[in-house]
């Protein structure tokens, strides 16, 4: 089998890098490895912290793009998933940091290297969704409990941090699946939602719609097992991260290690790989080669 190098526009740190406190080497060094694994263009998550701790990291991350050397994933652009959320629907999230998410408080944050942000569409006033579109910024509803995705691009991982399906009224999950027109972010390593929550979402959108992601956190691929991260403790127990109190942090998986696992549940499509850069309209980057265990080669 034969893919795009893989797009991840989605993660928050493996190897022990955490995007929210990494230095330049840092960056570096992880986008380096990850190219290895055959990732070719990722886009950085940061989680909620004060707006002084993510305009230091917009720097430092800009600062790795520019650094970077081939046979390196590019750094297309920084994910902001964070401030703008409904606490309601937090995660693990800071809700003390949390902002209303106006066109005043983005400007707060502003920096023409994010390119894409979640956000609570119930709580945004209208302006907002233009503002960022003008800037050619993907608006993704996550953390949230509205049903009305009209103004959106995307969901942010699916299911997860989100009101559910429900048979009356509207919801988050039930929006994304039923519009066509909506991108829909997916967490499908085996922890974050079952395989018939999978099978529902890929029957259900188009599949140039559907965007495979990893939300991978700095444990990912590395002996790290207790780390902070968005104001939590989280506990790796070699499977999943979760907090002292039970939550589900973001996934312990690659995007490399989750396509391997959709295709030996025989779920797995190209076009999941491939939507990413129609998504973002960037060309892919190379192509990978799968053996007949999914291994790359």
């Amino acid at each position: 089998m034969q893919t795009n190098l893989l797009l991840e526009q989605h993660f928050h740190g493996c190897y022990g890098v955490n995007f929210n406190t990494a230095t330049v080497n840092e960056i570096c060094f992880l986008a380096n490895k990850i190219y290895k694994e055959g990732v070719g263009v990722i886009f950085p998550t940061l989680v909620t912290d004060s707006i002084e701790n993510i305009k230091r990291q917009i720097c430092v991350i800009k600062q790795a793009a520019e650094k970077s050397e081939p046979q390196s994933a590019e750094i297309a652009g920084i994910h902001l998933e964070g401030v703008f959320l409904n606490p309601e629907k937090k995660g693990i999230h800071d809700e003390h940091l949390f902002l209303t998410p106006t066109v005043e408080n983005y400007k707060k944050i502003e920096d023409d290297f994010i390119k894409i942000v979640t956000l609570a569409p119930e709580l945004a006033q209208s302006d907002l969704f233009d503002y960022l579109h003008s800037r050619g910024v993907k608006v993704q509803a996550g953390h949230c409990v509205g049903g009305d995705l009209g103004d959106c691009d995307g969901v942010t991982h699916t299911f997860n941090a989100m009101s559910g399906i429900s048979h009356r009224g509207s919801s988050t999950a039930l929006s994304a699946l039923v519009n066509d027109d909506i991108y829909t972010e997916i967490i499908a390593d085996g922890v974050h939602v079952s395989d018939d929550a999978l099978r529902l979402l890929f029957k259900t959108k188009p599949n140039d719609r559907v965007i495979l992601i990893s939300d991978c956190l700095p444990c990912t691929h590395s002996d790290v097992r207790e780390f902070e991260f968005a104001g939590s403790r989280i506990y790796f127990d070699g499977n999943k991260a979760t907090s002292a109190t039970g939550t589900l942090a973001g996934s312990t998986k690659l995007l490399p290690d989750i396509v391997k696992i959709l295709c030996k549940k025989n779920l797995f499509k190209p076009e999941y790989v491939e939507n990413s850069y129609e998504y973002h309209k960037i060309k892919p980057s190379g192509k990978i080669d799968w053996d007949e265990e999914f291994n790359i080669i």
